[in-house]
Parts: C-alpha cells; sequence; structure tokens
C-alpha cells in the first residue's frame, strides 16, 4: 500500500523559478535522541556513571505484578527536537554534546550489553511523523529559499564512527499519521 504525499503538478525542473518548482508541503514532526538503556540499571545510575545528565529518562514497566512489578526498561537520554532542523542537523546537535564523553559512553553501553543482551545498550533514535496535522508541525520543503529538505537526510562519517565506537543501534520509526475516513 503507498500513500501519495500531494498531487503532483509536474516534472520538478531546477532550471524553473522557486515559485513553480513542485514543493511538497506535509505536516512532518520529527526528533532524534541517543539513549543508553537497562533492565537492570536505572536513569540515576547511568547518570552518576556517566557524569552526564540526560535530557530526559524512561522507566517503562512490566507487564505482569506477579509477583512484584519490576521495570521493563530504564533509559538515559539526550533528545533534540528543535523544529525546523534536517534529521542529519538534529543528530550533529546531540552527537556534539556526547562526543567529548565517547569512551565513558563506549564503556557503560558495553557493559550494558554484555550484562543484558539485546535489553541492554545504546541506540540513536529517529522518529518522524508524517501529516501529524494534531501536532505542532515542520512544512517540509524541496530546498532553498524557502528551507531546508526535511525528506532526506544522512548520517556523516563523524556520526557513524561514534555509533561505531558506542555500539550503538540506529532506529528509525516513520509513522503516517493521514487520518482515513470510512470508506477510503
Amino acid at each position: 500500500m503507498t500513500t501519495e504525499l500531494s498531487p503532483r503538478p509536474g516534472p520538478i525542473s531546477l532550471d524553473q523559478p522557486p515559485s513553480r518548482r513542485y514543493r511538497p508541503r506535509v505536516p512532518l514532526r520529527q526528533y532524534v535522541y541517543f539513549a543508553l538503556f537497562s533492565r537492570r540499571t536505572s536513569a540515576a545510575e547511568m547518570t552518576a556513571l556517566l557524569g552526564i545528565a540526560p535530557d530526559e529518562v524512561s522507566v517503562r514497566g512490566s507487564r505482569s505484578t506477579e509477583p512484584v512489578v519490576r521495570p521493563v526498561s530504564h533509559s538515559w537520554k539526550i533528545v533534540c527536537r528543535e523544529p525546523g532542523l534536517c534529521v542529519d542537523e538534529q543528530i550533529a546537535r546531540v552527537l556534539d554534546r556526547l562526543r567529548p564523553h565517547t569512551a565513558r559512553i563506549a564503556e557503560l553501553a558495553g557493559r550494558l550489553a554484555a550484562e543484558e543482551q539485546e535489553h541492554g545498550g545504546a541506540v540513536l533514535e529517529v522518529v518522524r511523523y508524517f501529516n501529524d496535522t494534531d501536532q505542532e508541525q515542520q512544512p517540509l520543503h524541496l530546498g532553498p529559499p524557502e528551507g531546508p529538505n526535511l525528506f532526506g537526510w544522512h548520517l556523516n562519517r563523524d556520526a557513524l564512527d561514534f555509533l561505531t565506537a558506542t555500539g550503538a543501534v540506529l532506529d528509525i520509526d516513520e509513522y503516517d499519521m493521514t487520518s482515513h475516513e470510512d470508506g477510503e
């Protein structure tokens, strides 16, 4: 199943004046975060080990209450939610804050991954909501002069090196929030 973003009036030609180029306009909300996660090590413990205060922490609880409720996952996060930036710019903002602490982050991420297999480690998360008309949004543009192209993004060598050094995985979640009426 494909979703059409908007009707296309014709081919894109960069020889045309900007006002005549096709510019998709889709409500978009996006953010990026780097997280350390664990079943056993709390975000407070991670903060103490790293010496870096997180922007956000979360504790996701277990689905069962017997015999005792235990957290399924603790997360320590550095986040960029700044609107108007491309994903790669948001990633750069997060990683610029973390890069001076790469060795400590890598050590802790490695320990979490070794102790807890798939339940501990590090992740760089990209989250994008397209057609999200109920939230504050960022219009998509094809390119200057109106604004950045928020559709495309890439990971530069520095970002890849940081992910490799810390053993982090890259997770990308994209959601089409288009409201579908009955009968469509």
